[in-house]
């Protein structure tokens, strides 16, 4: 049998990656009997970590919310600073999106509630420049993130593109941040349909305590290329497809997520998918891919193309003559 400092730790790191854990599945997954399991138990309490425990057929463990902020002990100070970090770096900072939604996560279910209302009041008073991205809800976020993370059903209020309000039950599978906007991707339990949800739209998320587990078979990958879809090519009348040279890999870090759906074709060729109110809004689309395409369909769409390209290639000639022109 492992040390009981090495048993120790190991068990507030199972502890912190989910909401509870019954009793007999804790023991299997750290490899002890019961009786070894309550002792490990105690030496945490003994250490400051607040563990709920309930008795019975479906008793379990729960690590709760106590004086400081477990596991890396905290002050106040410290946990308002990671935490507005945390928010920040999850929507500004490519590649860490996932690691910091996962960390916020556990750091909310954990702090103390005079800490959570001084990040909020530190977010409610904090501005970003015009020309940034939309701003979410800290509270929302950690909410929905903590949902994801647990598998839990969630409830909340919704505004639409119309200002309307509706109550919504979901079964929240995984928040996605397009460059622009967070999107929570989930489960929509009376309509019984999967559905994107804008973040920044999202009010009063709440977490029951009774809250119900769900399990679902879509893989990280169906639900981020069905958000995808949802916000770049679903809600729109017309739709254009470009073959691109060059595999998935190579043009994703090029082609932002937000302009449209990139799928593979073949080994050395992509093909994109856009979405537009108009056959002039593919074509200023069009214009943000900045790579060599073909216009595979539709046949209406290469006139529009063409006539934008003579504009662009009468506007540098003019622009160019008059640089070049000598001065009188």
């Amino acid at each position: 049998m492992k040390p009981p400092s090495v048993r120790v730790l190991r068990l507030l790191g199972v502890l912190q990656s989910r909401r509870e854990w019954p009793g007999k599945e804790l023991g299997e997954r750290l490899e002890v009997d019961v009786r070894t399991l309550r002792r490990d138990v105690e030496r945490l309490r003994d250490l400051g970590y607040v563990i709920t425990s309930s008795s019975g057929p479906g008793g379990g463990y729960r690590l709760g919310a106590g004086s400081t902020t477990p596991p890396l002990l905290l002050d106040d100070d410290e946990a308002v600073a990671v935490a507005m970090a945390l928010a920040a770096s999850a929507g500004s900072v490519s590649d860490v999106e996932d690691v910091a939604l996962r960390v916020l996560a556990k750091l909310t279910r954990v702090m103390p509630p005079r800490v959570r209302r001084k990040v909020g009041v530190m977010l409610d008073v904090t501005s970003l420049l015009p020309g940034a991205r939309v701003t979410v809800d800290f509270r929302v976020l950690a909410t929905l993130a903590s949902a994801c993370l647990d598998a839990l059903e969630l409830r909340f209020s919704y505004e639409d593109a119309r200002g309307a309000l509706s109550s919504r039950t979901v079964e929240p599978l995984r928040l996605v941040h397009t460059g622009r906007l967070w999107y929570l991707a989930a489960r929509d339990v009376d309509r019984d349909d999967l559905r994107t949800f804008r973040v920044d739209r999202v009010r009063s998320a709440n977490l029951a305590k009774d809250a119900r587990r769900f399990v679902t078979e879509l893989s990280d990958a169906d639900i981020t290329a069905f958000v995808a879809r949802a916000v770049s090519t679903s809600p729109y009348r017309f739709h254009a497809r470009f073959r691109l040279e060059g595999s998935v890999s190579s043009l994703r870090p090029r082609i932002p997520s937000w302009l449209g759906v990139l799928e593979a074709e073949s080994s050395t060729h992509s093909v994109l998918t856009l979405g537009g109110d108009s056959l002039e809004g593919l074509v200023a689309l069009a214009g943000h891919v900045g790579l060599d395409f073909e216009l595979l369909e539709p046949r209406e769409l290469a006139q529009p193309l063409e006539r934008a390209a003579q504009r662009l290639v009468c506007g540098a000639r003019s622009g160019r003559d008059r640089v070049s022109a000598p001065p009188v």
